[in-house]
C-alpha cells in the first residue's frame, strides 16, 4: 500500500469537506489528486471519466430510482396520516403513547418507502404537532423522530442495502434484506424502551386503551400500504421477480393506491417525478464518484494494506469489530450513507471475511452504523430534515438525542456480537448453509 497515496486521499477529502464542497465533488477532486503522483492530469480525468460511467453501468442500480419515485408517491398519497392512524390504535396504551406511535409509524413507513429522510420529513410533519399540543417537549419528539426515521434502512426494501450488495460484489440482495428485519426490529424495540422510560420519568400522558373496533378499522385502512411489503419481499424471496423488477412494481402498486386514495391527482404526477429525478440524480452522482474513488483505493491497494495494518495490531475479533465500529460512527458524523458504503466496504470488508465474518453480517452492522451516523452532527441528513420540519434549533435536541444515541449503539454491539440476529433469517429460507 502506498502510503502516500493514502495521505492525499485523507487530507485532500477533508480539506474540501471543510470548505463546504459538496460532498460527491469532494469525492471526485479527492480521488484525481490521489492519481496524480502515479500517472499525468489528462489520463487521471480519462481514468475517472471511465471509472464513474461504469460505476453506474449496473441493473441493480435501477431498483435505485425506482425505489426513490415509489418513496415520493408515497409521501404524497396519504400513506404516513393512515400508518400513525394504526400505530395511535396499537400502542396508545403505554407511557408515552405519541412517541411510541412515532417511533411504529416510522418504521413501517421507512420499511415501506425505503427512505429515512422521507419518513422524518411524513411521519415528523403529522406527529410533531400532535405531541405539541399534548405537552410533549419538541426536543423530545424530534429525537424520537429522526432516529427512528432510521430503522427503515434496515427493514426492507431498503436501497442502502442495494448499494452495500454492489459495492460488495455481489452479495444477495434477498439475503440482505431478510437479513436487515431483525436488526431493524431491534433498534426500534430499543427506541421504544428508552422512549418510554423518558415519558414515564417526565410523566408525559397515556392516550388509554383503545377499543377493538377502532384497532380493527385503522388496520384495514393501513393494510393496502403494509401489503407493499408482503409483494416486494415476498415476490423476491420468491424468485417471481429481482431487486429491481420488484421496486417498478413497488412504483406501480404506490402510484395505483395514491390515486385510489384521492391523495395524489394526475396533475401532480410532473411535480412527483421532477422531486424524484432530483434526489435520484444526487444519490447516482454520489454513487459513481464513489465507485470511482473504490477503484482508486483497490488501485494502490489500499484495503490489503488497512486489513494487514489491522490484522497485525490485534488478532482479537472482539477488538477489531469494536475498532471498525468506532471508525464508521465516526465517518458517519460527516459523510453521507451511499458514499460512505460504497469506499469503505472495500477496506473493512476483507478485514472483515479475514475473521470469518459473513458478508450478509458485516452489511448489516455497517449500514447500522451509518443509520446512527444519519442523526448526528454536522452531517446528519436526516437530523436536519427533522429539525427542518418541525423548526426546531439543534441546541434544542441534542439533550434529548443522547438517550436515544445510546439505545441505538447498544443495539450495534448486540447485532456486531451476535451474528444469528441478522443470519438467522436467511438462514431459514435458504440462503445460508
Amino acid at each position: 500500500m502506498e502510503w502516500i497515496a493514502v495521505l492525499i486521499l485523507v487530507v485532500s477529502f477533508a480539506v474540501l469537506l471543510l470548505l463546504g464542497v459538496p460532498i460527491a465533488v469532494c469525492i471526485g477532486l479527492a480521488t484525481i489528486l490521489t492519481m496524480l503522483p502515479s500517472m499525468p492530469l489528462a489520463p487521471a480525468l480519462t481514468t475517472e471519466a471511465q471509472r464513474i460511467a461504469t460505476g453506474l453501468d449496473s441493473f441493480t442500480l435501477l431498483a435505485i430510482p425506482f425505489f426513490i419515485l415509489a418513496g415520493h408517491l408515497m409521501n404524497r398519497g396519504g400513506i404516513a396520516r393512515r400508518l400513525v392512524n394504526f400505530a395511535e390504535a396499537a400502542l396508545g396504551m403505554l407511557p408515552g403513547a405519541l412517541a411510541h406511535v412515532n417511533i411504529l409509524a416510522a418504521m413501517l413507513f421507512g420499511a415501506i418507502s425505503g427512505s429515512a429522510a422521507a419518513a422524518a420529513s411524513a411521519i415528523g410533519s403529522i406527529m410533531a404537532p400532535h405531541m405539541e399540543r399534548e405537552g410533549y417537549d419538541k426536543g423530545y419528539s424530534v429525537a424520537v423522530n429522526v432516529t427512528s426515521a432510521t430503522t427503515g434502512l434496515l427493514i426492507p426494501p431498503s436501497n442502502i442495502l442495494i448499494v452495500y450488495s454492489l459495492a460488495s460484489g455481489g452479495t444477495s440482495i434477498a439475503a440482505l434484506f431478510l437479513a436487515g428485519y431483525i436488526p431493524g426490529i431491534l433498534v426500534g424495540l430499543m427506541l421504544m424502551l428508552v422512549a418510554g422510560w423518558i415519558a414515564w420519568k417526565r410523566r408525559y400522558p397515556v392516550a388509554g386503551r383503545p377499543s377493538l373496533r377502532r384497532l380493527w378499522s385503522t388496520f384495514w385502512d393501513a393494510a393496502p400500504s403494509l401489503l407493499l411489503l408482503v409483494i416486494v419481499i415476498g415476490g423476491i424471496i420468491a424468485g417471481i421477480f429481482t431487486a429491481t423488477e420488484a421496486a417498478a412494481v413497488a412504483v406501480l402498486y404506490a402510484l395505483i393506491l395514491a390515486l385510489l386514495y384521492r391523495e395524489l391527482r394526475l396533475r401532480d404526477l410532473p411535480r412527483v417525478l421532477l422531486e424524484a429525478s432530483s434526489t435520484t440524480a444526487i444519490v447516482l452522482l454520489l454513487i459513481a464518484t464513489s465507485m470511482a474513488m473504490s477503484w482508486i483505493l483497490a488501485y494502490e491497494q489500499i484495503p490489503q494494506g488497512v486489513s494487514q495494518a489491522l490484522l497485525a495490531l490485534t488478532d482479537n475479533k472482539i477488538l477489531i469489530l469494536l475498532i471498525i465500529n468506532f471508525v464508521l460512527l465516526a465517518v458517519g458524523t460527516f459523510m453521507d450513507m451511499t458514499p460512505a458504503v460504497l469506499i469503505f466496504t472495500p477496506i473493512f470488508l476483507p478485514v472483515a471475511l479475514n475473521l470469518g465474518i459473513d458478508p450478509i453480517h458485516f452489511g448489516i452492522i455497517l449500514v447500522l452504523n451509518l443509520c446512527i451516523g444519519l442523526c448526528t452532527p454536522p452531517v446528519g441528513t436526516v437530523l436536519f430534515v427533522g429539525l427542518g420540519v418541525t423548526q426546531t434549533p439543534m441546541t434544542r435536541v441534542l439533550r434529548s438525542l443522547l438517550p436515544m444515541y445510546a439505545a441505538m449503539i447498544i443495539a450495534l454491539l448486540l447485532v456486531t456480537y451476535l451474528p444469528e440476529l441478522s443470519l438467522w433469517l436467511p438462514r431459514v429460507f435458504g440462503y445460508l448453509e
